[in-house]
């Protein structure tokens, strides 16, 4: 017999993307608290370092994949009809990608500015 692993690995992408942002919040928010940030060339000087950029980039991943877990339930939990729920799971993955794409183009313009 076949056990189905769907649930668990939505449940797993969840818990384990809370835990790393919530890490994530903490370790930066302490790290603010000692070295405070004033100006906007010093953020930037903060997010252009690579391993801000890789932790920046890990977080807002976890982030869209917690967003893809919660709000797919929910739409599989309450639309209806349930003919609905496909074509809407998809236009959210379309639009979870996008904002991916732009987090992208975000990170490496941060990594490399442009003059």
């Amino acid at each position: 017999m076949r056990r189905n692993t769907a649930g668990l690995a939505a449940w797993l992408v969840q818990r384990l993307g809370a835990l790393y942002m919530l890490v994530f919040f903490v370790s930066f928010f302490v790290y603010f608290l000692l070295r405070l940030i004033h100006s906007y060339p010093q953020w930037r000087a903060w997010a252009a370092q690579p391993a801000v950029g890789v932790a920046l980039f890990i977080f807002f991943i976890a982030l869209l994949l917690h967003m893809w877990v919660g709000l797919r339930d929910v739409l599989f939990d309450y639309v209806q009809p349930a003919r609905l729920r496909p074509p809407l799971a998809a236009v959210l993955g379309v639009c979870l990608a996008a904002l991916g794409v732009w987090l992208v183009w975000i990170l490496i313009r941060a990594q490399y500015p442009v003059a």
